[in-house]
């Protein structure tokens, strides 16, 4: 992934989301407060990573490229406007 790819920052909110979530469910499990960088809590992440994370990229790219049709196809407001003819 080259280190301006736009789907790839637009997949950290979602990873981050995922180490969150992992860290608070080996908390559960455990009993006790866990870190992020917790051994346990890495492999689980890396392991939903590798599961999910190509749904993850084939969505945001697809969230990409609907935004960047809906913004080509905006239409032009004409510079003139035109008097209506008022005339009965």
């Amino acid at each position: 992934m080259l280190p301006g790819d736009p789907v790839l920052h637009h997949q950290i909110p979602v990873i981050q989301k995922i180490i969150q979530d992992e860290t608070w469910l080996e908390g559960e499990r455990r009993g006790c407060r866990v870190t992020a960088d917790d051994r346990v809590v890495r492999e689980n992440v890396c392991q939903v990573i590798l599961r999910v994370g190509h749904e993850i990229r084939a969505s945001v790219t697809r969230d990409l490229q609907a935004r960047n049709v809906a913004l080509m196809s905006v239409t032009t407001v004409p510079s003139t406007i035109e008097a209506p003819n008022w005339e009965i």
